[in-house]
């Protein structure tokens, strides 16, 4: 067969290869925080929650509420279990063995996590690895050592649905920004704050934060270029596909050195690889070998096949089109809406205005109060913003959210503050260190500050990346009563 701008073998290795440095990323970063989270003593434990499903939901109906893997067993053990198997997993995936179960496992495990972590998988990223996963159980070769894969060719409607997710990302986080009305986006000015206003935001962030304001009212032209009327190249022919590649890849290349989102930028990234074929990469060397005939699938797997991605594509249309809609024509949409792997995006709709931060304080006496320090969020204003991408500290990211917020709306921050004061180690290693030695305080309270980054003049005499002022309480303290119990008290 002649070679063709269709032949997307070694893009296709590409992808599954990062692909599973993906999902190990994902789960080494849970492995160190999925204890505290959901774990038996976390913040919002798993079993609890799966035995409140258990009482006002069906056996199938709560299955498919939380497709998760713990309803066997939520125990911490149970925990560490999956997270060390999609370790491994995804071990296999990234050195390309078993590749198509490599990828489902994952994909199912990585599923049983977000299915039990509540407020705390709440995030686009989660959809899009989930989504990528799926799509590419499908596109994957088979074999236990596949190689390229070139007996087993990608199918033509697996590679669109990728190239279709990798559009409905950058497309559809356009057009919200448009449809929203935030005045940020219409005005032009919603670069100028954005490096200080992310979740975790990088060293390099504060330097470009002090870029003159045509600069940043330029990111924004550019943003909507691309995102609006660039990325439909992935239509267009060749040519065309391959130039928007690398306008995007250095977009992403730029937002992933200036901010931590996790792995969701170098999902993205990689997703743009497929917009690439044999014949671009056989110019640095990555040249296929002679193709033999392929190995024939049959009848019965490719109508499958269509007919599972066929279903998938329609939901991808109805989630953004008539997301929440209760007619009849949403119901795959919201049968799918669960498992993740048929998303509507929009990333950045409207533009977080200000920086708060919510801090963690123990006391004995209620007069002298000690910090509880963070891992990763910003706190001391001497401390350098750092790179932790693709690592996602799920509870440093959901404070930042929680603080748009008031806490009526994240109760999990009190239950926090509870498991403080009961002293429990899987909470505890959440933070950077434990200020009590093991010794809970009396009394744990959270304050709310704003955070501003500081300007060049600032930085250089008194060192501070920030300008942090203290806004006062922001959920009620917990305190130990007479019988040792945690329990509300009035605002200190």
């Amino acid at each position: 067969m002649p070679k063709n701008e269709l032949e997307v073998f070694w893009p296709r290795w590409i992808f599954l290869r990062g692909l599973g440095l993906i999902f190990f990323s994902a789960f080494y970063s849970l492995a160190f925080q999925v204890r505290g989270l959901i774990g038996e003593r976390g913040i919002l434990p798993a079993d609890y929650y799966l035995h409140q499903l258990s009482t006002s939901l069906g056996v199938v109906e709560r299955v498919w509420y939380a497709p998760t893997l713990l309803w066997l067993n939520a125990s911490d053990f149970a925990l560490t279990l999956i997270v060390i198997a999609g370790i491994v997993a995804s071990g296999l995936l990234i050195v390309n063995v078993a590749t198509r179960p490599a990828v489902a496992i994952c994909t199912v495990l990585f599923l049983s996590c977000i299915g039990a972590l509540q407020d705390f998988s709440s995030y686009q990223s989660d959809g899009m690895l989930l989504e990528a996963g799926f799509i590419s159980f499908f596109f994957a070769p088979r074999g236990l050592r596949p190689g390229l894969g070139l007996t087993d060719p990608p199918s033509r409607f697996s590679l669109f649905m990728l190239r279709w997710e990798w559009f409905r990302i950058y497309f559809e986080s356009g057009l919200v920004k448009i449809l929203s009305g935030d005045p940020h986006w219409r005005n032009f000015t919603a670069m100028d704050d954005y490096y200080q206003n992310g979740p975790l935001p990088s060293w390099l962030g504060w330097y470009v934060q002090q870029l003159p304001h045509w600069y940043h009212a330029g990111t924004v032209a550019l943003t909507f270029l691309v995102e609006l009327f660039l990325v439909w190249a992935v239509f267009l022919p060749r040519r065309f596909r391959i130039g928007c590649f690398f306008i995007v890849t250095a977009l992403q290349i730029g937002i992933i050195a200036t901010a931590n989102y996790a792995f969701l930028n170098y999902l993205v990234l990689l997703l743009g690889v497929l917009l690439l074929d044999d014949r671009i990469l056989e110019r640095i060397g990555l040249t296929a070998p002679a193709r033999p005939e392929p190995i024939a699938r049959s009848t019965l797997y490719r109508r499958l096949e269509t007919g599972i991605l066929a279903v998938a594509l329609y939901a991808t249309v109805v989630a953004f089109v008539m997301g929440g809609s209760t007619s009849i024509l949403a119901l795959p949409d919201r049968l799918l809406a669960p498992f993740r792997i048929a998303n509507a995006y929009g990333l950045f709709a409207v533009m977080t205005p200000a920086r708060y931060e919510i801090e963690f304080q123990g006391s004995n006496d209620g007069v002298t109060w000690t910090v509880y320090p963070f891992r990763y969020k910003p706190q001391d204003v001497r401390e350098r913003p750092g790179f932790y991408a693709p690592y996602q500290p799920r509870f440093d990211w959901n404070l930042w959210f929680a603080s748009l917020a008031p806490w009526e709306q994240n109760p999990w921050v009190v239950l926090t503050e509870q498991r403080l004061l009961d002293g429990s180690p899987s909470v505890l290693s959440l933070f950077r260190a434990d200020p009590f030695k093991g010794k809970p305080p009396s009394m744990v309270r959270t304050v709310i500050s704003q955070y501003w980054f500081t300007d060049i003049p600032t930085k250089r005499a008194r060192g501070a990346w920030w300008r942090r002022e203290e806004l006062g309480a922001f959920s009620p303290p917990v305190q130990r009563d007479a019988l040792g119990n945690s329990r509300l008290s009035t605002p200190q």
